[in-house]
This record gives structure tokens, sequence and C-alpha cells, in this order.
């Protein structure tokens, strides 16, 4: 009986060998496919809910094991292995060699795949598990078997005391073990019964900021002058829920709040000194986007969204590092060529399609907010609303990146504006109004013919972006828009023209001063009339400027500090007028 004891006693070593070398390739390799499968944020959409797979039934258990230890054990494939030189796929220079050296010559407790090889970096299934168990379970009863039992008494003094004090001296590392898998189970359990959703993901954003602009303005839409405008404190709060139905696809609901006032007509007498993140609903809490985006082919992908989404949410833009509202430039002109706001926050569908490697083609139309979702009446008190009757978008873009460091664009849109008679329709407020250059240039750029008048539009743009060095960053644009009045107004007549041109250089230096700030830089001309058949206006004899600097300092991950100014040199484009200022401390909280 003490044979019995001890040959079992000898084996241990092999099971405990085993099972080490097991769940160090495990390890190594569940690290291995967490590090590659990290997905990117550009060219993937990550899956939410964790990965979940269906639990055979018994009889299957059972049918596995079987096949595995039948494969384990030599039945269907090979033998037992009495050197580790047999395995084909081990080598001496392996660092478990030694180890399973000693397993094969030692307790002949090993064995391989029926291929002749060992797989040593593969990862151990509960079958495979339970079969090479099996394995060393047999292998005991056969030394057992072997072994005679001399005198036939029972288990001596010795081994039992050997046995004690092996059992002793592992007595709080196994205790350690088992509570360590108990609270394990706990916290996965605590988990999953208070996660938030299988599916869904809860992303926020929340932009605080301190602005004020300085300086004379000019006339205002009211008539009147303001000096100084008062500072203000504001913020954009932002709630993604972003759910994934297949882990490729994404479906996002976004719940806004804001109360920023735009430094525009009303305040400033212009909309060069906008910034990048104003809007006003006075903190009401709004469904500001909702667009859901999936693959149709490894190369296409299509994006629908039925309100609150721009051509920049969905299309590069060409400058990476600036386009962003809440971390980028602090101005609205500063942040990307405006032809990509002419989907005007609306209701859009978009094909991006991969022609090759380098090349990239995007087709997109977009109707303006809250236009989508209003019929065409039959009176004439009320037109240009609706899906297809009424004021549109349509895109082409054609992107050209060879590398993360080159990228070219060209940029076409084919725009048409047909503002509602009652400046107040059913709730439509100044959306739908005449915004040929997006809110971002002069009055005279965005409403060349009156703000009364159809308007259509041919947009061409080309921006391109160039990584210099990791730390050196330049991008910029140039963007003109051939505008066609489509109706008779007082004072514009069917077919007059406007040309309208705008520009600008921006420099970006990443990891400046600390990992994650950047330091940038922008300079350009606002979009500006240069040529119109209908009239000339004393706003537009002169060429305004944008000048701006910003410095983005991240605290933490998931905390930014942006202090940033710009100035606008003859706003309005007009000389007479004196340069303004604009100062903001925009703080970016994310989590």
């Amino acid at each position: 009986m003490s044979r019995i004891f001890w040959n079992t006693f000898k084996v241990a070593p092999a099971i405990a060998a085993s099972l080490l070398i097991a769940s160090n390739s495990l390890a190594a390799e569940s690290v291995t496919e967490q590090t590659a499968t990290v997905p990117t944020e550009e060219t993937t959409i990550a899956q939410t809910s964790p990965v979940s797979s269906e639990v055979p039934a018994d009889t299957n258990n059972i049918e596995q094991l079987q096949r595995y230890n039948s494969e384990i054990s030599g039945e269907d494939g090979m033998s037992q292995v009495t050197n580790v030189s047999q395995f084909r796929d081990v080598q001496p220079s392996d660092w478990a060699y030694e180890a399973l050296s000693r397993v094969v010559q030692t307790y002949g407790c090993l064995q391989g795949y029926p291929d002749g090889t060992y797989r040593g970096n593969r990862a151990l299934s509960r079958y495979e598990f339970a079969a090479g168990l099996n394995a060393c379970l047999r292998q005991i009863e056969a030394l057992i078997g072997r072994t005679p039992t001399p005198g036939g008494g029972g288990v001596s003094d010795s081994d039992l005391q050997t046995l004690r004090r092996l059992t002793e001296e592992f007595r709080t590392e196994l205790t350690t073990l088992g509570t360590r898998v108990n609270n394990l189970e706990g916290r996965t359990a605590f988990i999953e019964q208070r996660q938030f959703s299988t599916t869904t993901k809860l992303v926020g954003e929340v932009v605080i900021a301190a602005s004020e602009v300085f300086g004379k303005s000019g006339p205002t839409t009211n008539g009147q002058t303001a000096d100084n405008v008062e500072p203000i404190l504001s913020n954009r709060v932002r709630l993604n829920l972003d759910t994934s139905f297949t882990g490729k696809d994404r479906l996002r609901t976004r719940l806004q709040a804001r109360n920023t006032v735009p430094f525009s007509g009303a305040l400033t007498g212009t909309n060069m000194t906008r910034l990048g993140f104003d809007g006003d609903n006075q903190n009401d809490i709004e469904i500001h986007r909702l667009e859901y985006r999936f693959p149709v082919t490894p190369n296409a992908n299509i994006f629908l969204s039925a309100t609150g989404t721009e051509y920049n949410d969905i299309i590069y833009t060409f400058n990476p590092l600036l386009e962003s509202a809440a971390s980028g430039s602090i101005s609205r002109f500063g942040r990307f060529n405006p032809i990509y706001r002419t989907s005007a926050e609306g209701a859009s569908a978009v094909l991006d399609y991969k022609l090759s490697k380098q090349v990239g083609l995007s087709l997109g139309y977009a109707v303006p907010r809250n236009i989508a979702n209003r019929p065409e009446t039959d009176t004439p008190t009320q037109p240009g609303l609706s899906l297809f009757n009424g004021s549109y978008a349509a895109l082409a873009q054609l992107a050209f990146r060879p590398s993360n460091a080159v990228g070219l664009g060209l940029t076409y849109v084919r725009s048409f504006s047909n503002p509602p008679p009652n400046p107040n329709p059913s709730g439509l407020g100044a959306i739908g109004a005449i915004g040929v250059s997006s809110g971002t240039g002069s009055a005279f750029a965005n409403q060349p013919f009156g703000a009364n008048t159809p308007t259509t539009t041919n947009q061409y743009g080309v921006e391109a972006s160039f990584r210099l060095s990791p730390r050196f960053v330049v991008s910029g644009w140039a963007g003109y828009t051939q505008a066609e009045a489509a109706g008779d107004t007082g004072i514009a007549r069917l077919g007059s023209s406007a040309d309208i041109w705008n520009y600008a250089v921006t420099l970006a230096l990443p990891d400046f001063g600390k990992q994650g700030n950047v330091l940038g830089f922008v300079f350009g001309m606002p979009p500006k009339v240069t040529q119109n058949e209908v009239t000339t206006r004393q706003d537009n004899r002169g060429t305004s400027y944008h000048v701006e600097g910003f410095y983005r300092y991240r605290l933490t991950d998931n905390v930014e500090i942006t202090p940033g100014v710009f100035a606008i040199l003859n706003p309005q484009h007009n000389d007479n007028n004196d340069t303004l200022y604009v100062g903001t401390l925009r703080t970016t909280f994310r989590f």
C-alpha cells in the first residue's frame, strides 16, 4: 500500500508540470490575442458585447472528450513519446524544453498530437486538459500495477510523514489559490449582473469654456455696435450611446445639452468670430445625433443618419489634429474646409468605398436638419421642405492617402438652398435659411443674393495634410464656390452668379512639451465674395484674415485644458472695421 501512495506521489509532479506548461501557454496566447486584436478608431468599430459561446449538450461533451482521449492516447494517432525530440515543433532553445524532457523521461506521461507536434503555444481547452489528466492517471495505474507491494503491509510511517509534510508545506498556497478563484468568480458574477448593456457602450464628453471678444465690433445685425462683449461661461455636454450588433457595425444615439451663444452677427457683426464648439439650446436635453454605420463588403461602408450629422463627422477632412471641436481648433473656421458643413447637421446617407489601399471614394447625400421629416405640401406657403423636394447637398470626394504621413483630397458639393418663406415655420427657426458658406465667412458670402433668394452652388475643395515628422504636421485647404440665384427676388434675378473663395494653412506640433499635448496655429482667409453680378457691398471691399494660436494641455487621459486666442483682421472683409480678438479657456472632460 505504501508503494501505491509513493508511486502516486512520484507521478504527481508530472501532472503539475503539465498544468504549469499548459497554463503558461494559455497565458501567452491570451496576451498575444488581446494585443493583436486591439482595434483602431479609424478602421474598425469595436464590439461592445463580450464574446459568448454556446455550451454543447452533455452527449456532445462526452463524445468530444472521448475523441481527445483517443487522440492523446495514441489510438488514432501517435504513440507515447520516449524522447522530447520526437516532437517536430519542440527545439532545445525553447524555454520549457527541460521541463518537457523531464516529464517524458522520468514519468512517461506526455503525448502529442497525431501529426507529431506538441503545439506548446496553443491554448489548452478543457477537453484537452481532461484528456491529459486521464493519460497521467493511466500512467499512475500502470506504475502501481508494475510495482509489487513487499510483505503485503500497509502504509509506512515514513510515507505518511512525507505526505503530511508536503500537505502542510503547501497548505497556504492552496488555500490562497482557492480564495482567489472564489473572489474572481464573485467579481465576474457581480459585473455580469450590473453591467449597463451587453451591446451598448456609454461614452461622455463635457466642454466647459470661459470666452470673451475684445475690440470694437462693426455694425451688428441690429444695426448697433458692441465694444468688448462681456465674458461668458458656457458648456456643452454630450452622451453617446454606441451600440454594436455584429461587432463591425455601430448605432450611435447622442444626447446633447449646450448653452454657448455664438459670437456671430448679433454680438460682433460677423460670423468670423464664432467658436468651434458653439451652439445654444438653453441646456435642454435633445437627441442631437442618430446614425448607423455598417459594412456591406470588406471595402465598402454605409453611413445612415436621421439627424445631427455633418459630412465632417463621416468623411476624412485632412486636418486630423485640429478638426475636433472639443480638442482641436478653438474657432469654427480653423477646424476644416467649410465645404464639409453643407449638410447642416441633418439627415444623410454616405457610401465610403476603398478603391485601393491608398485611394478612397466617398459619395453622400444630405438634407438640412428639420427638413427631411417635413412633407411637401400642395400650398405655396411652405415650399422647399421634405427629403427630396427641398434643400440638399450632394458630395463626392476622392481621397489619396498613401500613408499616415501624407493625404490629398479633392471634394465637390452640389447644393440647393430654398428657405421657407416663414422664418419660423413649425419650429424650423434659423435652420433652413440660406448659408452658402456655412456660417464661417462674411454675411455677403453666406447669402450672396439675400436671405430670401433660392440659391444653388457648385463647391470645389482641395485639402492636403503632411506629417513632416512625428512632431510636425502641416495641413491646409482651398475652396471655391460658384453660387447661382435659383429664383427672382427684389435684389436678384434668376441666373445671377457669384464667386466665393476661402483658404487656410494649419500647423500642429503634437507632443509639444508633454506627450498628448498639441500646439496649433491657423492662418487663412474666411469665405469672401470676389465677384457678384447682382451688387457690390461695402462689407466686401477689403480682405479679412484669420490668425489663431492655441495650446492643448493634457492633464490626464480624461482631462484637457486649452487656452487659445484668434484675431480677425478687417472683419467682414471691410478695411474700415477694427480687428476683433476672441479668447477662450476650454476644458474638456471625457469618460
